[in-house]
């Protein structure tokens, strides 16, 4: 969907997009190799003939910057597939609080590999190992994630794509908490942390500092399914927005609420 997205482009809005794809323009190639032949409604054609050779550029340079600033909110989802194999599907764990010092583990699965940054031990590693990755994914982590590992490392660039799947869930009709929606998807969780949320992470971070070694292994392993879940369910979001989409039907923008992440 990336390559053929001209929405992000100056004065060139969904319904423009659509009549390019109607008269046959449905990647920045086709565009390039006939500007003249597309009618842009009312945008300026060399301002387009630009952005898209611009576009193309940054994706061949792998210039995850540039699409994070060019993309809509709504439309990040589009640039997934260009980006899966450097994406960093990504979930904290807290104290309960949300100040600078809540953090108690983060959880990064990049499709092939699993890393549980802790609090103690390894969490100051995570602007290092972040800074690795093109694509961040979250549930809800623009409202939370997010901001909380900024507070915690304000020095930290997070200059990714971020795909937050609670809003593009929601787009296809999917409510409610990550839990939900999983069985809502058929996705099981292993037997031993079926059932558990965030109250209960909070519960074995403290047991763990009681000095239960137990605990803090099931709340790596509850972690590790939050993040690895994210994969399948960002599957499931881009074939449905796609479908969508091409169906021509309008996508809403994304709002703040109440906190979704049981």
């Amino acid at each position: 969907m990336l390559t053929r997205t001209f929405s992000h482009l100056p004065g060139l809005g969904l319904k423009t997009e659509r009549r390019l794809w109607a008269q046959g323009c449905e990647t920045w190639d086709q565009f390039l190799a006939e500007p003249r032949r597309f009618a842009v409604g009312s945008a300026s054609r060399e301002l387009i003939l630009r952005g898209v050779q611009k576009s193309k550029d940054a994706l061949v340079a792998r210039n995850h910057q540039f699409f994070r600033g060019a993309l809509k909110i709504t439309d990040v989802w589009r640039a997934w597939p260009e980006f899966s194999d450097c994406c960093a599907y990504l979930d904290i764990e807290t104290d309960g609080g949300s100040g600078p010092d809540s953090i108690t583990c983060i959880g990064i699965w990049d499709g092939r590999e699993f890393k549980c940054l802790v609090k103690g031990e390894d969490l100051g590693n995570f602007p290092d190992v972040i800074s690795h990755y093109q694509m961040i994914v979250t549930f809800y982590g623009s409202a939370f994630d997010l901001p909380v590992i900024q507070r915690a490392f304000p020095r930290c660039r997070l200059d990714q794509l971020h795909l937050d799947l609670c809003f593009a869930l929601k787009n296809l009709g999917m409510r409610g908490g990550l839990k939900k929606i999983e069985v809502d998807n058929g996705i099981e969780r292993p037997a031993e942390i079926a059932g558990l949320n965030g109250y209960d992470a909070v519960l074995l971070w403290r047991r763990h500092l009681r000095g239960s070694r137990e605990a803090l292994e099931k709340l790596i392993a509850y972690n590790r399914a939050d993040v690895v879940n994210l994969e399948r369910l960002t599957e499931i979001a881009y074939q449905g927005l796609r479908d969508q989409l091409l169906a021509g039907e309008e996508v809403s923008s994304p709002r703040r609420g109440k906190r979704r992440r049981a």
